[in-house]
């Protein structure tokens, strides 16, 4: 590589096999996967609305449309996704706060509720997908709920971020152009319509 490379050079600081790898340096490792930030709320027996701060959210099936969100085990919100509709509120950059209080600091302002029917929705949210239950897995010391999708909203603002357990606002495009259509999609694929690859 030349000397004026704009490279810049990594230190590792972690490696790990097998029994020495610890909890502490995995949460480390996950949290460079940088996501956004959700609620899942939900209501309880007695009808009083519930909800726990999550950033574990996959995108798993556009045809059923399923979500999925891992919860910790014993996360009162937890105790109820099995066989209750929920959603997941996309929070926005500026709910900073509500995210917070369902994380355990409670916000000084009330939380904005709605709830038309069975599921309790925040308001000001990205976005929100109400689902119906659909499966429950075993995750570990989390549980694995995938919900389906029968209702959305999608607001024209930024979603909050989470990386390396600091929040963060969306920044300016890196690189490229943007496409409409998810990159692996079926119609709109990297690979549409090719009937042979060239090996890199």
């Amino acid at each position: 590589m030349s000397q004026n490379s704009t490279v810049p050079s990594r230190t590792v600081h972690a490696v790990q096999h097998g029994d020495d790898v610890d909890a502490q340096s995995l949460r480390k490792a996950f949290g460079k996967f940088a996501t956004g930030v959700t609620v899942v709320t939900c209501q309880g027996q007695d009808g009083t609305p519930h909800g726990a701060t999550v950033n574990a959210f996959t995108a798993v099936s556009l045809d059923p449309p399923l979500a999925q969100v891992t919860l910790i085990r014993g996360n009162k919100a937890s105790e109820y996704l099995a066989d209750r509709p929920f959603a997941i509120n996309i929070m926005a950059e500026d709910q900073l706060s509500t995210c917070l209080n369902f994380a355990g600091k409670p916000s000084k302002e009330p939380v904005k509720w709605r709830c038309e029917g069975e599921i309790p929705v925040l308001e000001g949210n990205a976005a929100t997908l109400e689902c119906q239950p659909w499966r429950v897995y075993d995750g570990g010391d989390h549980l694995i709920v995938i919900g389906e999708v029968v209702a959305l909203e999608v607001n024209n603002v930024d979603p909050l971020l989470f990386i390396s357990g600091k929040f963060h606002h969306a920044a300016s495009l890196h690189g490229g152009a943007p496409w409409e259509a998810s990159g692996d999609s079926i119609a709109h694929g990297w690979f549409e319509g090719s009937t042979s690859f060239k090996a890199f």
